[in-house]
């Protein structure tokens, strides 16, 4: 029987298996990370090897410098990870993997890596969208959570309102027309000069604002579920580019301050105004955003609002290891040994 043969035997196997163990990796922009995850709710271990320290001398994330270090480091972090959860790699069901979306270098890396050790193990491989991933973070966070709900996904790369009707059903109900917040904010803490990563400095400063700037900014899409904050974006940058070139004082916290609150008012008042299930699920690096949590905590709507620990906000594989679990559940995302990576993705798929 050839590797494609037992992969699929084994696939349908693990939907009836008691305890499914898997070895998930994560590998989509500046963090190398493996996991083992049980039953997509169990975290066994999660290692995460940033590179933060590396890109904060160029302002931003170096695709060749990222792929590179994902290299060098993605056999340590294995063996870390292993080391934690106390487990061989015999003790493996099936390997995941994010293939998309991301930086095409750096995702290669990840896939040909768990390419390589599913092919060795004889075990499934499973193609997992980083998209859906930041969803299953929830899953790990908050035991009690199922579908359906209304997730809002607040990431360096995408900014959307999903319908999450299954585990693996998913309808787009808003989407950006333009930049994704988490890019928002880290071009104006860059025009800021703050470092990188701009979207926790921004945070962080914020909370020393104490007036509230006009920026020369209305919001062109009020009346839709579709988010823009280009718009946002250049009117700040504008703001600050002016009092620099006039040579007149500003304060960078009360810009921190008023911008945060402009953009953090486009995703609460959206993500309220489109929650049909009376349960709101956030989900990305930008769910991390201490007055996004505390606008989302505190709202009148009398909907439930579930969040992850602060942890699996950002990039890792737990939470790719949480929603393979539920790929195999679907009989979705099985991939062959001719699996690439693809830098974007569609999150309905």
């Amino acid at each position: 029987m050839n590797y494609d043969e037992l992969s699929k035997l084994k696939f349908e196997q693990l939907k009836t298996k008691k305890n499914v163990l898997i070895l998930s990796i994560e590998s989509s922009c500046d963090e190398t990370s493996i996991a083992l995850v049980e039953n997509g709710r169990n975290v066994l271990s999660n290692i995460v090897s940033s590179q933060i320290d590396i890109h904060k001398l160029y302002g931003g994330v170096v695709p060749e410098i990222a792929s590179r270090n994902h290299i060098q480091n993605i056999s340590t972090v294995l063996n870390d990870a292993l080391i934690d959860a106390g487990k061989n790699l015999s003790d493996i069901d099936a390997v995941a993997v994010t293939f998309g979306a991301g930086l095409i270098g750096a995702l290669l890396v990840g896939v040909n890596f768990a390419k390589t050790l599913a092919y060795s193990l004889k075990i499934p491989l499973i193609a997992v969208s980083h998209v859906h991933g930041h969803i299953g973070a929830n899953y790990i966070s908050h035991k009690d959570l199922k579908p359906p709900f209304t997730c809002l996904m607040v990431s360096g790369g995408h900014t959307a309102l999903v319908d999450v009707q299954d585990y693996c059903k998913f309808n787009l109900i808003g989407t950006t027309v333009d930049d994704s917040v988490g890019e928002c904010f880290d071009k104006v803490a860059r025009v800021l000069g703050l470092s990188y990563p701009g979207g926790p400095n921004i945070d962080k400063l914020a909370k020393q604002g104490k007036n509230v700037i006009k920026f020369n900014y209305h919001s062109p899409l009020k009346n839709s579920l579709n988010f823009s904050f280009s718009g946002l974006k250049t009117a700040v940058v504008n703001y600050v580019h002016n009092k620099e070139q006039k040579g007149e004082n500003f304060s960078k916290a009360d810009v921190a301050c008023s911008f945060q609150e402009l953009a953090v008012d486009e995703l609460f008042s959206k993500a309220i105004k489109g929650c049909k299930y009376k349960t709101l699920v956030v989900a990305g690096g930008v769910g991390a955003n201490s007055r996004l949590r505390e606008r989302l905590s505190n709202n009148q709507a009398d909907i439930n609002v579930y969040m992850p620990e602060l942890k699996y906000c950002t990039d890792n594989a737990a939470m790719i290891g949480s929603i393979a679990y539920y790929y195999i559940q679907a009989g979705k995302g099985l991939a062959d040994l001719t699996l690439t990576a693809t830098p974007t993705v569609n999150i309905n798929d």
